[in-house]
């Protein structure tokens, strides 16, 4: 399927290019399943701004057309159609890449689990559409919770699954470790990587911040080390409560998502090298009953080329995974166990 390599490296930074695609770059095609909605609306103009994308697909329920001809006035490269509700195979024909930010949004005191019977019905409509109309696409994850909606995708594609395709987008969990850390070291957050592993959700997010030399200074199990770890596992909470029921985290997780998206696309288009955390299908801890992992993966130009081992991390950051272990074993089976009752 894959290899898996003892090292471990920075994510890639997306880059920020504008105007025109190199004559060299392939013509991709990427749909947004989503893109009338808090996150859709941002990661569709961010994505606008992608020079390594042909053509950009828009959809949603409703008001995806009219993202589409806003969207389409930007002047870069690619081209913007958006589809109605009734579209939905036109708009995945011929998609390289399908980005889904589709579904609820989390309101004060929900979890990501209280999101889970919407969403999961949400993701798994979009899927079947998927697999019948583009199952050679790369599909990225970004509806909650995603330590559950990712099986969901894997189980619902059955035979049609190909792991190197599938991933959850879990960088805004990274993005918020390397802001919220230099918020305590001072240090610039784009100078700053931040390996996190895991999950997607609360106590099955966790950072290595071992593994940071801008976080060599903390005390690691001291209050300070704790805050840190609390705030980018929990930080979610800080922006539904801000909002003060009007939604959550929509456009850190758009640019989060681009970012990720930037990281593949180059990725597709041969560049080397190219290393971001995603949650995938994972032999990392298999033997523990985990079929999906996120932890640092080498991109392709099939997707997912290597599997990093995790490396050597603290005692306090093995307490950590010791604690998300048991919670994402919960968060994927409720997942399998979702697709095959439906």
């Amino acid at each position: 399927m894959f290899s898996r390599i003892n090292r471990i490296a920075a994510p890639a930074v997306a880059r920020s290019t504008r105007g025109f695609a190199s004559s060299s770059a392939r013509q991709t095609k990427v749909a947004v399943l989503g893109a009338g909605g808090g996150i859709g609306q941002p990661l569709s103009l961010l994505l606008k701004m992608e020079p390594l994308i042909s053509s950009l697909s828009l959809y949603d329920i409703r008001g995806a057309p009219g993202v589409a001809a806003d969207v389409s006035h930007v002047d870069t490269y690619s081209t913007v159609k958006g589809y109605p509700q009734d579209q939905l195979d036109a708009a995945l024909d011929g998609a390289n890449i399908v980005v889904i930010p589709a579904g609820v949004p989390r309101k004060p005191g929900m979890t990501r689990d209280d999101l889970f019977n919407t969403n999961a019905s949400i993701v798994q409509g979009l899927a079947k559409a998927c697999a019948n109309v583009c199952p050679d696409a790369h599909m990225l994850i970004i509806s909650n919770p995603v330590n559950s909606t990712v099986p969901i995708v894997a189980s619902t594609y059955g035979p049609k699954f190909n792991p190197r395709r599938l991933f959850g987008v879990t960088t805004l969990d990274v993005v918020r470790s390397s802001r919220f850390l230099s918020e305590v070291t001072g240090d610039k957050p784009e100078d700053i990587k931040v390996t996190v592993v895991g999950g997607h959700s609360g106590v099955t997010i966790v950072p290595l911040l071992s593994q940071t030399p801008q976080a060599k200074s903390l005390q690691f199990g001291g209050a300070e080390w704790s805050k840190l770890v609390h705030r980018i596992q929990f930080g979610g909470d800080e922006v539904v409560q801000a909002k003060d029921g009007a939604g959550s985290a929509t456009l850190s997780m758009a640019y989060a998502a681009a970012k990720f998206t930037n990281s593949l696309l180059r990725a597709l288009n041969g560049e080397k090298g190219v290393i971001v955390p995603s949650f995938v299908r994972s032999p990392l801890f298999e033997a523990e009953g985990v079929d999906f992992f996120s932890s640092n993966i080498e991109l392709g130009e099939e997707g997912v080329e290597k599997i990093h081992e995790l490396g050597a991390i603290s005692p306090e950051e093995q307490n950590l995974l010791d604690a998300c272990i048991p919670d994402l074993i919960k968060n994927i089976k409720k997942g399998q166990d979702f697709a095959s009752s439906a």
